[in-house]
């Protein structure tokens, strides 16, 4: 691989009915069950040899406007969404390369449950199996699962290291070679490479060993989204890779960077784990038009003023609905999402709470990228020479199969046409390709 080769992966906002509403998207509201449609992306992201899909979730319907459900229902806000680890079952039959990453979150699985889970996917699969960890945001979460509240953000982090722990500890209950399958002897398993975990902590406890048997992997690929000061140190200390969304150029190489010398100080290789960066590209033949479609992109934000607040105080846990629109935004803090808050104050600045919520909108994560494929395959080679690597996540906010083509037959192409990207998987185990440069 040349040497300023990246990673592609895509970040798929929950197994629900994408892009309601919007042009191009058949009749999603009525085939959304099915998951034909997220089978359809996980074929075409293969081809096009990305490395991960990851299966973004969440487990309660937002109430973060008026203290109501209405807004979320009426305009399928992160709602309905399906049990993302049977979605990746499916994703993974569909597939033979690609890894695919569900999110199980700490307080909704018990640790047994999501080495089990994860570890039968990576089974299934013959090794591309991956498990996005997340500790969860929202009370209205924990009170699903019998919680008043979720703990406060950073005793979560706390919480999610010796969970972690608790997982890798049960991938490794069992040693490779442990299924001798000796017909001459008639013994399956050696009893000798199974071994009980006897794991108790302050907030877990599990006896082990996994019932299910060894990963192909050994241990399957650990995503996270670092972006507190507690996330960034979860993540440089467990995660095989992370999803990250710092705001600018400037912003991601800092990040990277930080991230880059936590795992050394803990004394991991920092080039085992790949940083992708959270990306929107804006794709057209032309560059007016493309620059028009961000434009759109802005005007829409400035149309639904109401629903862009829902969708920021879901991921916050804050209501903005009794907050004066043409007020400065002033201090704010939450138990939720502290990265996206504190990326939604940056941008903020002293600017009122609608000029605010329509810049935070509009942006294109961590960086702009529109134009036509080959201006903004010129602007992804530029960044990732800026920030020093490892890749991008896609995140489009309107995911139909006319999205997703403009991406892997459009873009990607003008990728690989300068060398930036893959044209073909480098090995069968998603562990191996992550790690392929």
């Amino acid at each position: 691989m040349a040497a300023n080769t990246f990673h592609l992966a895509w970040f798929l906002q929950g197994s629900s009915i994408q892009a309601w509403g919007q042009e191009w998207t058949g009749n999603i509201s009525e085939e959304w069950m099915s998951a034909e449609m997220f089978l359809d992306l996980a074929r075409s992201l293969e081809r096009a040899a990305f490395d991960y899909l990851l299966l973004e979730d969440s487990i309660y319907i937002g109430q973060n406007w008026q203290n109501k459900r209405d807004m979320f229902l009426k305009n399928g806000m992160s709602v309905p969404r399906q049990e993302p680890s049977v979605i990746a079952s499916l994703m993974l039959a569909a597939t033979r390369r690609i890894g695919i990453v569900p999110t199980l979150s700490t307080f909704a699985y018990h640790p047994y449950l999501t080495a089990r889970i994860v570890g039968t996917l990576d089974q299934i699969s013959a090794g591309r199996a991956g498990w996005n960890m997340v500790t969860g945001s929202s009370d209205y979460s924990g009170q699903n699962f019998g919680l008043d509240r979720l703990p406060e953000h950073d005793l979560r982090y706390e919480m999610a290291a010796e969970y972690i722990e608790v997982v890798t500890k049960l991938w490794d209950s069992w040693e490779p070679g442990a299924i001798v399958a000796d017909r001459k002897t008639g013994v399956l398993i050696d009893p000798e490479r199974v071994h009980t975990i006897d794991y108790k902590g302050q907030y877990y406890a599990s006896r082990g060993p996994l019932n299910s048997g060894p990963c192909p992997q050994g241990r399957p690929v650990i995503a996270q989204a670092g972006g507190s000061a507690k996330g960034r140190a979860t993540a440089a200390r467990y995660a095989d890779t992370i999803v990250a969304h710092p705001k600018g150029i400037d912003g991601m190489k800092d990040y990277r960077q930080d991230v880059r010398t936590q795992m050394r100080g803990i004394g991991r290789d920092p080039d085992s784990c790949k940083t992708l960066f959270m990306v929107y590209p804006i794709l057209a033949r032309t560059a007016s038009e493309a620059r028009a479609l961000a434009d759109e992109r802005r005007t829409d934000a400035a149309r639904n003023i109401d629903r862009r607040l829902a969708q920021l105080g879901w991921m916050t846990n804050i209501d903005f609905s009794g907050c004066d629109l043409d007020a400065p935004v002033g201090e704010l803090s939450t138990n939720g999402h502290q990265s996206s808050l504190a990326g939604f104050l940056r941008k903020a600045g002293k600017n009122t709470l609608r000029e605010a919520i329509i810049d935070y909108s509009s942006a294109g994560a961590c960086v702009d990228l529109v134009g036509t494929p080959e201006m903004v395959a010129d602007q992804m080679d530029e960044v990732m020479q800026e920030v020093g690597g490892d890749g991008f996540l896609i995140a489009l906010p309107n995911v139909s199969r006319r999205s997703v083509a403009e991406i892997t037959e459009g873009l990607v192409p003008a990728l690989q046409q300068r060398g930036l990207v893959r044209t073909t998987y480098e090995h069968q185990q998603f562990r191996d390709n992550l790690l392929a440069y």
